[in-house]
């Protein structure tokens, strides 16, 4: 059954240099007809009987949400509200960059349902920022969140990125203490990855890009993890934290392997067992849904095993893990009778646990967490 849905808005004003997801600039790109084609897919759907239900989360991705103009984010939350049925205690999030994020756009998004800001704040250090192709200030960031508050927003989070080219210890520190000033219910925090196809990845294939040491990394995530837990922000994902009930309760419909439909260029879904994507280019995106057909590019029914595989290397993402009987109840065999063997050498490397009925990562296993996730795919 599908509990979420997620828009992809591919707009920019400005690309950093790290994001390899799928965006355009915005100047001279079809905005209005863009969000008209969101409009078709999302009847196509409703059409098709996966929009009977009252879903759980929304999320608006992109690209940048907040790159719309008040009166194009009006249009695109208008077919949401015309095609979506919502639960009374829907989660509905809305990624935003900070300079952006003028207190009109605000409005309109909270008065149209948005109950959640994710900012993309990445770092504290104005020049780090000017290296990742970012174009906000500290000062963008501390007039989005004083208008958000007063716009009504109680439920928001930054995005954080650290193993950045070139950062120290000290501005990662620095980035913290600016970052828990704000008092925020939720952060999220990633260590970058160098993806093909972004500035980045050519500056590094040519040598000029002054990347941090795996054990430097290493230290920075655990600094990460003692910081928050400090203030009382629980690590429920590798990458995330929040306060009780602050939990992004979208992503984590991605870790517990729901189904949640995809809509927009080149976005990914998963239902009735099968993960499909859009389209990604606009035209090849937009075209078809003129011609009333859903834009997908490709489809996988998911196979049993995996399926199976997708509930550990998901699941073990959470620091809650894996339910040993919820695995059963859903794939009808004991988890220890197909991962019996890896789950054995992982626990004897200190890597996982086994803990009132849930295989779990420990502290060191967060370290090393896609290194165990890749012993579910060999199996």
């Amino acid at each position: 059954m599908v509990k979420g849905l997620y828009i992809h808005i591919p707009f920019c004003h400005q690309i950093c240099h790290y994001c390899d997801f799928n965006k355009v600039f915005f100047k001279d790109q079809p905005v209005d007809a863009y969000i008209d084609s969101l409009g078709k897919e999302l009847a196509l759907w409703k059409q098709e009987g996966a929009l009977d239900k009252p879903l759980e989360t929304i999320f608006l991705g992109g690209g940048t949400p907040t790159s719309l103009t008040p009166q194009q984010l009006e249009k695109m939350l208008g077919y949401i509200h015309q095609y979506v049925p919502m639960a009374d205690n829907l989660e509905w999030t809305s990624e935003a960059n900070p300079d952006e994020l003028t207190k009109e756009k605000m409005q309109v998004l909270f008065e149209g349902g948005v109950n959640r800001l994710s900012m993309g704040v990445q770092s504290f250090d104005e020049d780090l920022l000017k290296r990742l192709g970012r174009t906000h200030s500290n000062g963008d960031v501390a007039r989005a969140v004083e208008s958000a508050r007063e716009v009504g927003f109680t439920n928001l989070s930054f995005d954080l990125m650290y193993g950045l080219p070139g950062q120290s210890m000290a501005q990662w520190d620095d980035t913290l203490e600016q970052a828990f000033a704000f008092d925020l219910p939720h952060f999220s925090a990633y260590s970058l990855i160098i993806e093909p196809k972004t500035v980045f990845y050519n500056l590094m294939t040519k040598g000029k890009l002054n990347t941090v040491t795996e054990d430097l990394e290493a230290d920075m995530y655990d600094k990460l993890m003692n910081e928050m837990d400090k203030r009382g922000l629980k690590q429920y994902e590798i990458s995330n934290f929040a306060r009780p009930g602050f939990e992004s309760r979208h992503n984590l419909l991605y870790w517990d392997n729901a189904e949640y439909i995809g809509v927009g260029a080149g976005a990914h879904g998963y239902v009735k067992g099968i993960r499909y994507s859009n389209a990604g280019p606009l035209k090849k995106y937009m075209g078809p849904l003129d011609e009333g057909v859903r834009p997908v590019l490709h489809t996988h029914d998911v196979p049993l095993n995996e399926q199976m595989e997708e509930e550990m290397f998901l699941g073990l993402r959470k620091t809650a893990g894996v339910s040993m009987d919820g695995f059963q109840d859903k794939f009808q065999r004991p988890i220890d009778e197909v991962y019996g063997s890896i789950l054995k050498n992982e626990i004897d490397k200190q890597n996982l646990i086994i803990d009132q009925g849930f295989v779990r990562l420990t502290k060191k296993g967060r370290f090393v967490g896609n290194e165990v996730f890749e012993q579910f795919l060999i199996g």
